[in-house]
């Protein structure tokens, strides 16, 4: 690859990463100048990979769905069937919640899907199923529950999520109703330790290490703490 090519990869990335912070923040009004100015380059450079508003837009919503898709196969790898699936249905909602004018904004226009984030939304469901699939072969859910169901339950749980007041008390519900979902019998593993720590990390929702003392962990690493950091700042 030549060093042109590679920083017109990674220009397209900063961009994406600015737009994707400035809609999910404020919404899908903002100009594409801010998202210039927050990602470093020149508005000719947010022209040159997006054309309009409308394909930056999309590309936000398709490269968000791209990314949940690689935390499913995360959380497959990493965690048991049932763990792998409410724990990633968890990170779903968190980030649906945290980014509420980008999910309302789609939900609101009608137009969508275009073709490039219909091939995405594809994907995420094809990922969503077969976490579902494993729990299912695993014993560790109904027979009966559906890719769809689930989908109506992380747009309820975002909902929840971001209108309540507390934070605390907003994900406890969220797990709450994730667990209604499994089976009598089967262990919960990903869970609240209290209301505040569960046990996945608040930046990337991998499992958490449980700590046999001292104050619950919130991240799962240097990395992540750095990275929530610099969210909260840019925000």
């Amino acid at each position: 690859m030549t060093a042109t090519r590679a920083d017109a990869l990674e220009n397209r990335k900063l961009v994406l990463r600015a737009a994707a912070q400035l809609f999910a923040a404020e919404g899908l009004d903002v100009p594409l100048g801010r998202v210039a100015q927050r990602a470093g380059v020149g508005a000719g450079t947010v022209y040159r990979h997006f054309p309009s508003k409308t394909v930056l837009v999309e590309a936000v919503f398709a490269q968000h769905l791209d990314d949940l898709v690689s935390a499913a196969d995360r959380w497959a790898a990493q965690a048991t069937p049932d763990d792998a699936l409410f724990g990633f249905l968890f990170e779903v909602i968190e980030k649906c919640a945290r980014g509420k004018h980008l999910c309302d904004a789609l939900v609101a226009d009608r137009s969508w899907p275009h073709a490039t984030f219909a091939a995405a939304a594809r994907r995420f469901g094809e990922a969503l199923d077969r976490l579902l699939h494993n729990a299912k072969h695993a014993g560790s859910v109904d027979v009966n529950l559906r890719v769809d169901d689930l989908n109506a339950l992380i747009a309820g749980g975002a909902t929840l999520r971001s209108a309540h007041p507390s934070p605390a008390r907003g994900t406890r519900l969220v797990w709450q109703v994730l667990d209604s979902l499994r089976r009598p019998g089967v262990t919960k593993g990903v869970g609240l330790r209290d209301a505040e720590h569960p046990e996945t990390c608040a930046a990337c929702g991998s499992p958490l290490r449980v700590k046999k003392a001292g104050r619950p962990a919130v991240y799962c690493s240097p990395a992540c703490r750095q990275r929530a950091r610099r969210r909260r700042l840019m925000n």
